[in-house]
């Protein structure tokens, strides 16, 4: 979904942000193979069987049981509703530029789209969940060929010249924030090869979707900036000239937003549901369903209440782009960098040789530069642009 905003992540990073987009792509296939490899020990004959079942069991098996598994959930937890408010976000920066005249702001956008999202506080299984992600997906194959062709017809004109060589160290990091997060799905690898009808092709197709994910945003994102330059926008449809064609590849891509919002939102509510909602002696409030299945009042109204808190957030902190580099500096480096290849050294560190070990300490370094930098920089990106200022505070608004 927030491919719309790779070829602004080129405006400000350059060269180095496409780059970024292959050399994320290979380390976070690589940390999604050692994190799975972690779920498995050999037994006496030699053989790898299955003792842990998720990243949480990972987390307790190196911190324990008390600190590990919080830790991660935690993590996970910011990471799914930090994706529940990009899509509020991107709903509003959407309906804004469709509709720039209109008297309505940003921030009545947003309530506007969350109106829409109430009816996920019912959702109780994943397959009603699943349906609505099989049309995101077909919604946004006819979005990305819509922009594609539209770029090609002005193939003649495209600004070659304005992708930049140079790092800007004010920008550069938010660019490098919004690639990570975008390959942030260490969180459900564990779920996916326990599903897989042959386990043993794991790799295999980490290796081709991680390959095609590179490819296809390193294309589409500066394809999508030579077409725009220095006018690319943080949502590359608002670029679109035609007020026709703009309005409805906006309102197609709000749909998609909003259909895409009940995966992440579900995903949270099972989270907070296993963490503290399966009465005891598991936990400590009670569960938040009755004997028969159906959902009770209260657990209904804190589901309600979640949704509330992600459309504050989103009205809080309505810079898209800017946002996402800051949530990929912060759980995105954790989640796909840095704690894969800590569990990895910690768990198989007896038998690994001595370049696979220097692979993960090199990513664990990468990782925590990553953090800190592109925490720094977008935060600070993020308080200018609440007042109005460019990332850069070199270049005027």
């Amino acid at each position: 979904m927030f491919i719309v905003s790779f070829p602004y992540a080129v405006l400000q990073g350059g060269y180095w942000a496409l780059l970024s987009m292959i050399l994320i792509a290979y380390i976070c296939c690589h940390t999604g193979k050692i994190l799975v490899d972690c779920l498995y020990e050999e037994d006496d004959s030699g053989n790898r069987v299955r003792v842990r079942h998720s990243y949480v069991e990972i987390a307790e098996e190196v911190w324990g049981r008390k600190v590990g598994g919080k830790i991660v959930n935690v993590a996970q937890l910011i990471e799914l509703i930090m994706t529940c408010i990009l899509y509020l976000v991107l709903c509003g920066d959407l309906l804004l530029g469709s509709f720039p005249n209109s008297p309505v702001d940003l921030s009545s956008w947003i309530m506007i789209s969350c109106a829409f999202l109430l009816p996920c506080a019912f959702l109780k299984t994943l397959r009603h969940v699943s349906v609505l992600s099989f049309w995101c997906t077909v919604a946004h194959l006819f979005i990305n060929g819509i922009i594609l062709i539209y770029c090609f017809t002005k193939a003649a004109e495209w600004k070659w010249s304005e992708v930049q060589v140079k790092i800007d160290i004010w920008t550069f990091p938010i660019s490098l924030g919004i690639v990570v997060f975008s390959y942030t799905s260490q969180i459900f690898l564990p779920s996916l090869e326990v599903n897989m009808v042959d386990r043993s092709k794991f790799h295999c197709m980490l290796h081709w979707t991680h390959l095609a994910a590179a490819v296809f945003k390193a294309l589409f994102s500066y394809i999508g900036f030579v077409t725009w330059g220095k006018d690319t926008k943080e949502v590359i449809t608002n670029n679109l000239p035609s007020e026709t064609l703009k309005i409805i590849v906006n309102l197609i891509l709000v749909v998609k937003a909003l259909l895409s919002y009940p995966l992440p939102f579900f995903a949270a509510v099972e989270l907070l549901q296993v963490t503290f909602f399966q009465g005891r002696p598991k936990t400590y409030l009670p569960t938040c369903f009755e004997t028969d299945g159906a959902l009770k009042v209260w657990g209904l109204a804190l589901r309600l209440l979640l949704v509330v808190v992600t459309l504050i957030l989103a009205i809080t902190i309505p810079h898209f782009a800017i946002l996402m580099g800051f949530i990929g500096s912060f759980t995105g480096t954790m989640l796909s960098f840095l704690w894969p290849c800590i569990f990895h050294l910690k768990i198989k560190g007896s038998t690994l040789k001595w370049y696979q070990k220097a692979m993960d300490i090199i990513i664990i370094i990468l990782g925590l530069l990553f953090c800190i930098i592109g925490m720094y920089y977008s935060g600070h990106a993020l308080f200018r642009a609440f007042r109005g200022l460019p990332p850069n505070p070199f270049v005027h608004a």
